[in-house]
C-alpha cells in the first residue's frame, strides 16, 4: 500500500498537491488545476482549510 506523504521535490507552497499526485502517479499540474477549480467552486474557504489542515497532518516525504 502506498502511503502519502508531503512531496519534497515538487512542491509550490507545502508538497500536498505534490504529494497527491506522486501518490497516484499523475501529472502534479493536474492535481493543482483540479484544486483550483473545485476551489473555486466551492468557495475560497473549505478548500483552504482542508490544504492548511492536510499539511499538518501529512508527514514530509523522504528526500530523494
Amino acid at each position: 500500500m502506498k502511503r502519502l506523504y508531503l512531496s519534497q521535490s515538487d512542491k509550490k507552497i507545502a508538497g500536498v498537491c505534490g504529494g497527491i499526485a506522486q501518490t497516484y502517479e499523475v501529472d502534479p499540474t493536474l492535481v493543482r488545476l483540479a484544486f483550483v477549480f473545485v476551489d473555486l467552486i466551492t468557495g475560497i474557504v473549505p478548500l483552504f482549510i482542508v490544504y492548511i489542515v492536510a499539511w499538518l497532518i501529512i508527514p514530509k516525504g523522504p528526500t530523494s
